[in-house]
């Protein structure tokens, strides 16, 4: 688990997402780092105004580990889910996710760290 520090507050997502398609983003992801550190469900509110808001393709990703969140998150108008930790431990969830809403709609965040060998790259 990684686990960010020195967060900084850097504005409403809300109005980040008006920003970002007044500047013609073509695609924007949406990642609740905190909510696997929380243990906390996806705020399936926020994720629904944000898409309300949101004119261009959006992905959402945080704190959810099963297929029902996910078909969730999708029906209230994600065009993508992300999933980082939870796939690791269980890979088949990536596949049963994929099942259930496609799996153009199924993506992978993984966050890397320079260490060792990586520093030179």
């Amino acid at each position: 688990m990684v686990i960010f520090y020195h967060s900084k507050y850097v504005g409403d997502p809300i109005n980040a997402v008006k920003i970002f398609y007044e500047k013609e983003v073509d695609e924007i992801i949406v990642l609740d780092i905190d909510a696997s550190v929380e243990n906390r469900s996806p705020d399936f509110n926020m994720i629904k105004n944000l898409t309300i808001e949101c004119k261009m393709p959006f992905c959402y990703g945080g704190e959810f580990c099963t297929v029902d969140d996910a078909k969730k998150i999708v029906q209230i108008w994600t065009e993508k889910v992300a999933f980082s930790s939870c796939v690791i431990y269980n890979l088949q969830l990536f596949q049963d996710v994929g099942d259930a809403i496609g799996n153009q709609s199924v993506v992978v965040v993984l966050d890397y760290k320079k260490t060792g060998i990586f520093d030179r790259l």
